[in-house]
């Protein structure tokens, strides 16, 4: 493990070394330039960025501090995992408005508690102050062959990971300024599907997606990038108990992931080995365009998440 850099003198650079501190050996190398990795032989380099900003994509009120760290981070590492890719370190940009500096550490927790979670560390990032608490991450993994959305083919099986529904089914309870109840814990500690994934391709998946915008809004994205037809069974579309099947098929902020695989998967295996179920839940049925059915009828579109509209 690389050591920390030491730092001169100045309050970006005494935050710097609070948050060195706090992460402990959870990071390595902060202070230099840029980080330096060293990729397995034969590996491909996978990376990713993704952008929290107050007000967008969380609401203080909402989340403590340390979820918000935690969520934040969860969303750029749940792309690693959409590729099969194995994490080999994070970089994080925080931009701190005033009225957060008191709670830059706990927010901190909450980055560090990812890092647990993926078995990686934080290899560098930025700080800046601002008007708005913004956390953007780049997460770094390698992966032989990755996992792409381009692989799906006619014939192929779609299988989905866990239950659906409990993130947007809290978002719709706080946005009424409701409890989530029994919906909170799906929204507040997402779990990215790292080992999960890597699984499935060793046992024939040929494409994928993480769930972030919807299923169906994540789906339409996959079938888009292998020019085919998804026909999706709802009735076989798992969620959470009290969860509508139109809020499980388009809500977002799930991070479970959507796998397509030319033979069958064992699904009993799965839940076996990591505790989450994994659900058959369609077909690829066609090379002649690229759409999203259910049980053969066309769907409204519906675009999931968009960050530019509200």
């Amino acid at each position: 493990m690389t050591e920390n850099v030491p730092l001169g003198p100045g309050a970006e650079f005494d935050a710097i070394r609070q948050l060195a501190d706090r992460w402990g050996a959870r990071a390595s190398g902060l202070g230099d330039d840029a980080a330096v990795l060293r990729l397995p032989r034969g590996d491909a380099l996978v990376a990713s960025v993704d952008s929290a900003v107050e007000g967008r994509h969380f609401k203080r009120e909402w989340l403590s501090p340390r979820e918000i760290g935690y969520r934040s981070v969860v969303a750029a590492l749940s792309d690693l995992a959409a590729m099969a890719a194995q994490p080999i370190g994070v970089l994080v940009a925080l931009t701190i408005p005033d009225a957060w500096r008191d709670q830059l550490l706990e927010v901190a927790d909450g980055i560090g508690d990812a890092m647990d979670v993926a078995r990686t560390r934080i290899v560098g990032g930025n700080l800046s102050g601002g008007d708005e608490l913004s956390i953007t991450t780049t997460v770094l993994g390698t992966a032989f062959a990755p996992l792409t959305r381009a692989g799906a083919r006619p014939g192929d099986r779609i299988y989905v990971t866990g239950a659906l529904g409990g993130p947007a089914a809290a978002v719709r309870l706080l946005s009424r300024g409701e409890q989530a109840g029994a919906f909170r814990d799906r929204f507040a500690h997402p779990m990215p599907r790292l080992d999960e994934a890597r699984w499935l391709v060793e046992r024939g998946a040929s494409a994928g997606i993480d769930i972030s915008d919807g299923l169906i809004a994540d789906l339409r994205h996959l079938a888009a990038a292998s020019r085919v037809v998804i026909d999706v069974d709802d009735n076989q579309v798992p969620r959470l108990g009290g969860v509508d099947v139109s809020l499980a098929m388009h809500g977002g902020d799930e991070y479970e992931l959507v796998v397509g695989s030319p033979g069958e998967i064992d699904c009993a295996e799965f839940e076996r080995r990591f505790g989450v179920r994994l659900s058959e839940i369609g077909r690829v049925v066609d090379a002649s365009g690229s759409d999203v059915t259910v049980r053969g009828a066309r769907v409204a579109y519906a675009a999931g998440y968009d960050h530019f509209s509200r």
